[in-house]
Parts: C-alpha cells; sequence; structure tokens
C-alpha cells in the first residue's frame, strides 16, 4: 500500500511530484476553483501528483485559512466536505446577497437551452447533472449553474458513493408556471420517450 494516487481512468500510480508544502496548497486551491462536483481526497492527489496526506494537510490548511483560523480574515466562502469530498461553497449568510446580484445581473428570458436543460430536471428529478447532459447529449455545466443561481433549480443532496449532486426544482419554477405541484405539468408527448424505463434504457444505447 503506498501514498501514490491512483489514475481513475488507467488504474495505475500517478508519479509524485517534489512539491514545497505552500505549492501543494496552491494547486489544491486552482482545482477547487474550476471544479463543479465535491473532489475526493484521491481525486485531488491525482490531480495535483501528490500523495494524499500532503493533500489531506493542503485542504485542512485551506479550511482554517477560509475560517480566519491562520491569522488573516475570515472569506465569504468555505470550503466544505460534501459527500466524501471537498468544494469551494458561498457562506450560507451570503447566499441571498449572491442570489440577488446574480439575479439583477442575469438576463430576464432564458435561453433556449436553459429551457430544455430545465424541462429535463422538472420531468426526471432528482437528477445529476451527467445524466442531463447524457440526455441532451450537450455539456450541461453552465447551463445548470444559471439556473442554480436564478432560484429555479437547488441541490438535493449529494450521492454519498458518487459525490454526484442531485438537482431537483424550487417553489420558484411553481411560482412562475403559475402551479401548485410538479405533478401538475402537462404529461410528456407519447412521441417522447416518458422516462418509465429511468436511466437504464439510456445507458444501453
Amino acid at each position: 500500500m503506498t501514498d501514490e494516487p491512483i489514475d481513475a481512468d488507467t488504474g495505475e500510480d500517478v508519479p509524485l511530484r517534489s512539491q514545497a508544502p505552500a505549492d501543494v496548497t496552491e494547486r489544491i486551491e486552482a482545482i477547487l476553483l474550476v471544479v463543479d462536483e465535491p473532489q475526493s481526497l484521491v481525486a485531488l492527489a491525482a490531480a495535483v501528483g501528490s500523495p494524499v496526506p500532503a493533500v489531506r494537510q493542503a485542504v485542512e490548511r485551506l479550511v482554517d485559512d477560509y475560517d480566519g483560523k491562520a491569522g488573516g480574515p475570515r472569506r465569504g466562502f468555505e470550503l466544505r466536505e460534501v459527500g466524501g469530498g471537498w468544494r469551494l461553497y458561498v457562506r450560507e449568510e451570503h447566499d441571498d446577497l449572491v442570489s440577488e446580484f446574480v439575479n439583477a445581473q442575469a438576463p430576464t428570458r432564458l435561453s433556449q437551452a436553459a429551457l430544455e436543460t430545465l424541462a429535463v430536471i422538472a420531468y426526471k428529478q432528482p437528477v445529476t447533472r451527467s445524466q442531463v447532459a447524457s440526455i441532451r447529449a450537450v455539456n450541461v455545466d453552465s447551463v445548470v449553474r444559471t439556473l442554480v443561481a436564478r432560484g429555479l433549480i437547488t441541490e438535493l443532496y449529494t450521492d454519498p458513493e458518487t459525490g454526484a449532486i442531485n438537482y431537483g426544482t424550487t417553489d420558484a419554477l411553481l411560482v412562475n408556471l403559475g402551479i401548485n405541484s410538479i405533478d401538475e405539468l402537462p404529461h410528456i408527448s407519447p412521441l417522447l420517450d416518458d422516462g418509465a424505463d429511468g436511466f437504464e434504457s439510456e445507458a444501453l444505447r
């Protein structure tokens, strides 16, 4: 048993790079700034080519830094462990502020891509981003972020095994549609797959 990270695709050890603790921390922080899903310590170790213990220490340093325990100011965001992985989140007390800001910057009308993604989530919820992408056959990361920022969908829970976030619609969507429940959505056309077979049928194609 070694401390070397394992490549998730090949299953082989990833060569370790000789790095100072500060370098590892900076590299971990750079990765965390761009990911949309919580990342396990092993995944982070593979990404930066450092042993898991060094990555764990780097994550702990970042948590303390953002929480103001390292001598600096407390940040408006935090590094939180969710579903066995780590991801940056806006602190809960700033949710309303950020939501108002994003909504003020966003256009009034949703794009066609956003409407299609919203429809998939509404009918398939709870559903992960990868499942939505599989159905639409396009990357939906930015669209999902837009829908979350607009308050039309929300993170319901994180799968404890995969770390994938499951999304669902919010009461704000019901208000915009003028309905009391998601059950009042019109039935999907008989010409389209109504999702009765679940996602297993998608995987068999």
